[in-house]
């Protein structure tokens, strides 16, 4: 086929048959795009004449040009370029299929490839997108914002830019969105995620954030992100995983707690009340025959299990699985034993003055249940968490035991 025969092909496939046949789009080629181009921001379908889905795409497309070529003040210019035509330029472009969507940044010759459904309403999103991440931060908004605190948390969502990424994400653990607005399994997820953000507000050392890949592409390349959503866990600056598990709000929250429990005892991740009161040994053993679970805290727990069984639960406040126990060791503690020198209790070990006696007692997950006889550790219950089996853990080992 002959360049005639070419140009003839795709300007028979650009002419409308209803209302007017005037093409709204710009018409670009090798000789005049890169003049054209960085005179003002540029939306560029690069197609072939004879593809099926470029040919879907015209009427919208023009659709799409007569909002915004028409304007003189408007801020997107709509283009194509024929790569039967053009092979040179395509090529130039990294074009390996059609239709190829390309957004160009006025002055700049290197296009964001649009990735979503092809109708109206995500080609404008993408559109303000793009328009959004050109807008040029004034030194005098840049010092506001180095000078206030790295990112705020609304609702404890932490929206990452590139202004604040690396600080933000230099010290802690980070569990981090990569997302495209267009992309339809990130706008499936956002709710989600913002609930997941709300769940885990209060604590100091963790955040829920997210980073917008459309306008801040280098956070996303440097961390080699290649789909949507991707969801990092990142620590002290560092990936440490890659989450591909379900994305329901259960499955991802049982996600970040196995997470901080593996790090829990190298730093507190909750934040602990002002202040904790030390109870005394008395009051312990007063609450414990009323059927109460007992708090323990390091100093208090040597001198609480010398005498009699004790059954402990190790535990964070921010654990799925130690909610779910919770009212079941609560029934637990109201149980009455063969032998009445049994008591039920607990220690939070996100508390400062806990963490090493989680340490010290081996504690490598939550909820973690030791079963202690005089002082000394008798065993570690892995059965199921129901009242049933956990009265008969206890009484089998004090039959064992007398």
């Amino acid at each position: 086929m002959n360049y005639l025969s070419c140009f003839f092909l795709a300007n028979l496939f650009y002419l409308v048959s209803a209302d007017e046949e005037v093409i709204k789009s710009k018409v670009y080629h090798k000789d005049n795009f890169n003049d054209e181009v960085i005179k003002n921001n540029h939306f560029v379908m690069f197609y072939a004449p004879w593809c099926t889905y470029c040919k879907r795409l015209h009427p919208t497309w023009e659709e799409l040009a007569e909002m915004l070529n028409e304007d003189d003040k408007s801020q997107v210019t709509i283009a194509k370029v024929d790569c039967t035509i053009s092979t040179e330029l395509c090529s130039l472009n990294d074009i390996t299929g059609y239709p190829t969507l390309l957004f160009f940044h006025k002055g700049k010759t290197v296009g964001v490839k649009f990735r979503g459904t092809r109708d109206l309403p995500s080609l404008t999103t993408f559109i303000n997108v793009q328009l959004g991440s050109d807008k040029e931060v004034s030194e005098e908004e840049d010092d506001v914002l180095s000078a206030e605190i790295v990112q705020k948390k609304v609702s404890g969502l932490v929206e990452l830019t590139e202004e604040t990424f690396d600080k933000h994400i230099q010290t802690g653990h980070h569990f981090v969105k990569f997302y495209a607005p267009w992309c339809g399994h990130c706008q499936k997820l956002a709710p989600i995620w913002d609930l997941l953000a709300k769940e885990f507000e209060s604590y100091n050392t963790l955040s829920i954030a997210k980073v917008d890949c459309t306008q801040h592409r280098p956070i996303c390349q440097s961390f080699e992100v290649k789909s949507y959503p991707t969801l990092l866990w990142i620590q002290d600056g560092k990936k440490v995983d890659s989450y591909r598990g379900s994305r329901t709000l259960e499955d991802l929250k049982e996600y970040v707690e196995s997470k901080l429990s593996s790090v829990i005892h190298k730093e507190a991740v909750f934040t602990p009340p002002s202040h904790v009161e030390k109870p005394e040994l008395q009051s312990i053993l007063v609450k414990s025959q009323k059927g109460v679970p007992v708090d323990l805290t390091g100093p208090d727990f040597n001198s609480v299990i010398k005498s009699g069984f004790t059954f402990v639960k190790f535990y964070a406040p921010w654990c799925g699985h130690c909610k779910r126990l919770a009212p079941t060791w609560d029934e637990l503690a109201k149980k009455k034993f063969p032998n009445q020198n049994v008591k039920i209790a607990k220690v939070d070990c996100t508390l400062d003055n806990n963490r090493s006696l989680c340490d010290e007692q081996e504690v490598d997950g939550f909820p973690t249940l030791f079963l202690y006889r005089d002082g000394k550790k008798l065993s570690e219950y892995h059965g199921s968490r129901s009242l049933d089996d956990l009265f008969e853990f206890i009484t089998g080992h004090f039959h064992d035991e007398l």
